[in-house]
């Protein structure tokens, strides 16, 4: 077995939780699902609780309290900047979560310009594309013919994006966005990076990668406090309609027209969430603070040894999209003969106090391409995590295959994007 990580990079909260089983008793909970929402950070949570008692009015106030948060918020903005390695005219534009991120820049692509994306895409970046001109390409049997796919349409006809994944919700898989960035440019288009599930886990850099627009999730990020960004190109930004029209986001208003104010302001109408922002910045930097490449060891052992259990366990299927690809982040997703995801989900939380997401993810097309359209299993981990929460995963799976569960479970309805 391939040595791993005993000890978790950072605190975070509920890491003492501890939760009933279905035979009584409790145990301590194992967090399998930080690619839904992950922990907060402890050092975010400290921070939140410091700052509440000077929360005010953003940009509308001359008092103490509204001078401090209004600080606060725009320092949080070139935080995010600095890490995801901005270039100096970039926008930084405070949005809810990756979703709102790009149906904000669905909004703003110039008219008649088509997006073009994979098949793989998580709902997020494949839905808000679908109100306008658009192509979806279907991933290839490997990374090196998806790539030529994309080459190939985008060489056709002109677009005037790609939009793509870091790294798929579903597999962990990482696709080579500086590849990616240089053939959307070749052909005359932008890149967009969904970077939701690549932001918690490696490291970003908009220059180096020479990438146009990344969106992600405070609630990914260890920051569950309702904020997300998107980050890129000013152009697009100022020239488009503002997302929320309202106060903030204007110079000047008559009862007849408006004169609306240049980005980020043009897009963030209403009182914006400032302890949102702030906690999104604090867990930037708590990230950032750690050593080059730490993250990516500490979760390539543990991927390692979840894959290689799961190897080991008769009927247990992982997912993959690729046999070419590189990297990958700490999301793994299986199935289990003989059982649905559902019920596989309920008896790891009654009878072990291990929770995971079951279901098909929000990308319904990739999990009906990969054989799993009635949805699989996924285990995901990052800051937190040590070797015995992988163990303590794969001796329930064990137990599972060997002995069946203790009680019955239902496989279950579909959920919303399940």
């Amino acid at each position: 077995m391939p040595a791993a990580p005993t000890q978790p990079l950072l605190p975070v909260v509920g890491a003492d939780l501890r939760a009933p089983l279905a035979g009584g008793g409790d145990a301590r909970y194992v967090n399998l699902d930080y690619a839904a929402s992950a922990p907060a950070l402890r050092t975010v949570a400290d921070h939140v609780a410091e700052i509440l008692p000077t929360y005010a009015s953003v940009h509308r106030g001359a008092g103490y309290a509204s001078q401090l948060s209004t600080r606060r918020y725009e320092d949080a903005r070139a935080t995010v900047a600095r890490f995801v390695g901005a270039r100096p005219d970039d926008v930084v534009v405070f949005v809810r979560n990756t979703t709102d991120a790009l149906n904000l820049l669905a909004s703003c692509v110039p008219d008649g310009g088509e997006v073009v994306v994979l098949d793989l895409e998580h709902h997020a970046n494949l839905l808000p594309w679908q109100r306008g001109p658009h192509r979806v390409v279907e991933a290839a049997p490997t990374l090196a013919q998806t790539l030529s796919r994309l080459q190939v349409e985008l060489s056709r006809r002109p677009a005037a994006l790609l939009a793509v994944t870091g790294a798929s919700n579903v597999t962990g898989e990482q696709l080579p966005l500086g590849a990616l960035a240089g053939l959307a440019h070749r052909n005359g288009a932008r890149i967009a990076v969904d970077a939701a599930q690549l932001a918690p886990h490696r490291r970003i850099d908009v220059v180096a990668g020479e990438l146009d627009y990344v969106a992600f999730s405070g609630h990914k990020l260890y920051a569950p406090f309702g904020a997300g960004v998107l980050v890129g190109r000013r152009d697009w930004l100022d020239d488009a309609p503002p997302y929320l029209a309202g106060g903030g986001a204007v110079r000047e208003v008559t009862t007849d027209a408006t004169q609306w104010a240049l980005a980020p302001a043009r897009h963030e109408g209403g009182s914006p969430n400032v302890i949102g922002a702030a906690a999104l910045a604090r867990a930037c930097e708590a990230i950032e603070a750690l050593p080059e490449g730490c993250v990516e060891v500490h979760e390539s052992a543990l991927r390692r040894r979840l894959l290689a259990g799961l190897d080991r366990i008769d009927g247990v299927r992982t997912l993959r999209l690729w046999p070419d690809s590189g990297s990958a982040v700490g999301v793994v997703a299986f199935t289990v003969d003989g059982y649905a995801a559902r019920q596989v989900a309920e008896y790891l939380s009654a009878e072990h106090a291990i929770g995971v997401r079951d279901g098909r993810f929000c990308a319904h097309p990739l999990l009906a391409r990969l054989g799993a359209g009635d949805g699989a299993v996924r285990a995901s981990f990052g800051l937190g995590s040590t070797a015995a929460d992988v163990d303590r995963l794969l001796a329930a799976l064990e137990r599972l295959v060997t002995d069946g569960t203790a009680r019955p479970y239902a496989a279950g309805a579909d959920r919303p994007c399940d």
